[in-house]
């Protein structure tokens, strides 16, 4: 799978999360799993994350 894969898998995920409670990083690598992505820990994530320009967790919270 490629990284630009992963990536768009990314922002699916992240699209469909509950904005009130979005998932955290290990959560996200997590799911990534489930969708057959194999080797997917945290720091991974977070690296495709930021290189995509996708806040954190806290920072993708809404509050209303």
């Amino acid at each position: 799978m490629t990284a630009r894969k992963i990536k768009q898998l990314l922002h699916e995920i992240i699209a469909e999360e509950n904005k009130k409670k979005p998932y955290s990083d290990r959560l996200l690598g997590e799911k990534l799993t489930e969708k057959g992505i194999v080797h997917s820990p945290r720091r991974t994530v977070a690296k495709y994350r930021e290189e995509e320009g996708i806040p954190d967790a806290s920072g993708r919270k809404e509050y209303t």
